[in-house]
């Protein structure tokens, strides 16, 4: 096969070549024995990738791997799905998302007032219903741009998030169809995307592995590592971060790219798979003016590639105004205009508020809004002018032919020929057969989001090794001091008792250190968010992913305690005491991690997350068994005790201590030592001996056993699990707060309003 072409910059139309836009020029496939009269045939730029890489041998499968048909047998008919000409993006089944009547409503808790109870409302109700969008129709057309203007607080980013999705529908009026048909949630999630007003990113890495690893999420498996790369390099050419391809995102505390090569980022990260419908959240807050251009001039090229666009935008220049296809101006959740930017002076000249020449469109717009919303009437004459307006153009006789040609595709055949281009490249098949896509919910395995998951906080994680450092430094400082606090313990009373309070402290030690965990997953939140609303992964994915990585680090850091404290204090058991010891520690640090990773998803506030931790942490110390025996807790409490974290693996180290019972603590006349008589001299003490055994008709002298460990056991009421069900059960906890932070996000990042 020769001539497979070669992507390269085009020349647009208008001549603004700010920012290059790829696609695949016009290609031949070509046999070496290919007559004179066969006909040249256009490729995509999926079928694109899918040709570079042994082309003869997987040429069928790697077709059905991005949802289009062979090249040879249908790319003919195909469209280029990345052309820089708007004309050639246009499908013949054009998409048109379409939403009628949208009302949307909260109800507002008055502030409380104490002298509410001695006077009533007039409605007898403590709560306001606000409405935020009332009655909004539009209609917004594949290869076109729909901005939503208005003030702050107007329901921009209202309408957005109801455009997308992210308005429960028991709480949101009104019909959204595609097509005509109505939008279901799982269809949307495949074919749609949605990007944030704020730049969600990671800090540490580079704007190239940023979007690798959006289209390893979201690119299927059956798609090579090879051609997925050719979609990362043609999508940063589109964006144009060619220049900014190997520079790290940054944060507050590093370097990196600027606000408008950030806000390409996150708009490439979610156009990676090459949705039909793209939503934006103010996509120029923020930004310079000429930023804020060439990020509407990527859009517009999204657009031209055959998607939908709409966004909310605040107040656009005169510059963005020439790239927009629609607009939609809300006051309060109202309409007062909707239309294309070309009607906006004959709108307001019959309202009889004329734009002056020399004055920007929307600038006048925006700011007559503001007056009409200050004065006495509102904005309600408008908002009435408009609908008489709207009807009136649907009326006319181009209003009804420009809109006619539209309707004619069923949801069903649109897709069909949108797969046929090249879109939708994340898990849409196209059974040939019958004509009907149908979509995976997610584009890979379970096991391949995990690994990429994975992959990518592992080297997130490499580039911040000041994070691990600190955590190292607290757990080391701690265990030098415990170990040169409590040097070579002996076996006398006060040995054992030094061991009960060195076993509790380094117990809660390896729990209170497991708090710095909170901040993790709290600045990975809304990431996690952003990238499962639109099922870039399973939650379940995630919840493994990071437990497995978590692992290593904890084996090297309970390995650096153990070893520090474990000799140089004393303990026994030699070698198989210290691998017990050193389990306990790795089940410890399991267990708080959990929970603190499960606080984490109950609690967004990092200072409250803390305040929570301590607190929670300092009663499970307290209910341990070290303060106050079992046998002595009040039985309305023991139940904190068997759920207190601390409990289990005091009492697995306690058991791995004193469980010899060939091991003495206490003998003879060292029974006096915590008592008035240990002044006494020793002479004293044996005659006191001598007297107790005649008494008590057994023979105690001062070297006699008179407490072994069993005994001290036994007196800390520690016989309700043998040591290694004590480990078991704290490795148990571990798993069982992660199953709960499972939960917890799939409960809690519905991301969606109410």
């Amino acid at each position: 096969m020769s001539g497979l072409g070669k992507v390269s910059p085009a020349k647009r139309v208008d001549g603004n070549n700010d920012l290059p836009l790829f696609y695949v020029n016009t290609m031949s496939v070509e046999p070496q024995s290919r007559p004179s009269d066969t006909p040249r045939v256009s490729v995509t730029f999926a079928e694109h990738l899918m040709n570079v890489e042994d082309a003869r041998n997987d040429e069928s499968a790697s077709s059905r791997a991005l949802g289009i048909a062979s090249p040879i047998t249908s790319s003919a008919s195909s469209f280029n799905s990345w052309t820089s000409a708007p004309a050639s993006s246009i499908s013949s089944s054009p998409f048109v998302l379409s939403f009628n009547d949208l009302t949307y409503s909260v109800n507002i808790q008055k502030k409380f007032n104490p002298l509410a109870c001695c006077r009533k409302s007039r409605n007898g109700s403590s709560v306001n219903t606000k409405i935020l969008l009332n009655g909004i129709s539009g209609e917004a057309h594949e290869g076109e741009m729909m901005a939503v203007l208005g003030a702050s607080g107007s329901g921009k980013s209202t309408l957005i998030d109801a455009l997308a999705n992210r308005i429960a529908k028991d709480s949101l009026r009104g019909s959204i169809t595609l097509n005509g048909e109505v939008l279901e949630s799982s269809l949307q999630k495949v074919i749609s995307a949605y990007v944030m007003q704020d730049d969600l990113l990671f800090p540490m890495l580079t704007v190239e592995e940023t979007l690798m690893f959006s289209a390893e999420f979201r690119l299927p498996r059956s798609l090579s590592k090879k051609k997925k790369k050719a979609r990362v390099q043609a999508l940063i050419d589109q964006l144009g971060l060619r220049s900014a391809a190997k520079t790290v995102i940054g944060d507050e505390g590093h370097r990196g790219v600027s606000g408008g090569e950030r806000r390409r980022v996150s708009i490439g990260n979610d156009i990676i798979h090459d949705p039909i419908i793209l939503f934006l959240d103010e996509p120029t807050s923020g930004l310079d003016s000429t930023s804020a251009y060439m990020v509407i001039k990527v859009l517009q090229r999204i657009a031209q590639s055959g998607s939908i666009v709409i966004m909310s935008i605040h107040q656009p220049s005169y510059r963005i105004m020439g790239l927009l296809d629609q607009l939609i101006f809300l006051s309060r959740g109202n309409t007062v205009y909707s239309g294309s930017p070309t009607h906006l002076p004959q709108f307001f000249s019959e309202f009889e508020h004329p734009i002056p020449e020399n004055e920007n469109k929307t600038e006048f717009a925006l700011d007559l809004i503001r007056e009409l919303e200050n004065s006495a009437g509102g904005t309600k004459p408008l908002v009435e002018f408009h609908k008489k307006w709207r009807a009136k153009q649907a009326q006319s006789p181009s209003y009804s032919h420009g809109n006619k040609k539209n309707n004619n595709a069923s949801l069903k055949e649109a897709i069909t020929a949108s797969i046929s281009r090249g879109k939708l490249v994340s898990g849409a098949t196209n059974n040939s057969s019958n004509l009907t896509p149908s979509f995976q919910t997610f584009a890979n395995p379970f096991w391949i989001e995990m690994i990429v998951i994975g992959k990518r906080a592992i080297l997130n994680s490499m580039r911040q090794p000041e994070l691990l450092g600190m955590r190292l430094g607290a757990v080391m400082v701690t265990g030098i001091i415990l170990a040169t606090m409590f040097t070579n313990l002996d076996n006398s009373p006060k040995g054992a008792q030094e061991r009960l309070g060195f076993f509790a402290f380094a117990m809660s030690t390896t729990f209170y250190t497991c708090a710095e965990a909170i901040p993790v997953f709290l600045e990975e939140r809304y990431i996690f968010m952003r990238e499962t609303a639109y099922n870039a992964y399973r939650r379940s994915s995630y919840v493994l992913s990071q437990s497995i990585i978590s692992i290593p680090a904890l084996i090297f850091l309970s390995a650096s305690f153990a070893a520090t404290t474990f000799w140089a204090v004393g303990l026994s058991g030699g070698t198989s005491g210290f691998l017990f010891f050193f389990l306990t520690i790795l089940a410890s640090f399991w267990a708080g991690s959990s929970f603190v990773t499960f606080l984490s998803g109950v609690v967004a506030n990092v200072m409250l997350g803390f305040t929570i931790v301590v607190a929670i942490l300092a009663y499970f110390l307290l209910f341990s068994g070290f303060f106050i025996s079992r046998d002595r807790i009040p039985v309305y409490w023991l139940w904190f005790h068997y759920i207190s974290l601390v409990k289990y693996p005091y009492e697995g180290v306690l058991q791995n201590e004193f469980q010899d019972p060939t091991k003495c603590f206490v003998r003879g006349v060292q029974i006096f030592d915590n008592s008035p008589l240990g002044e006494f001299p020793n002479d004293v003490k044996l005659n006191l001996l001598k007297s107790m055994s005649g008494v008590l008709g057994t023979n105690v002298t001062a070297e006699t056993c008179v407490t072994t460990g069993i005994d001290i056991l036994k007196q800390q009421g520690i016989t309700d699990f043998s040591k290694w069900n004590c480990l078991w059960i704290t490795v148990a906890w571990g798993f069982f707060f992660r199953v709960l932070f499972y939960f917890t996000l799939l409960i809690g990042s519905k991301n969606k309003r109410r």
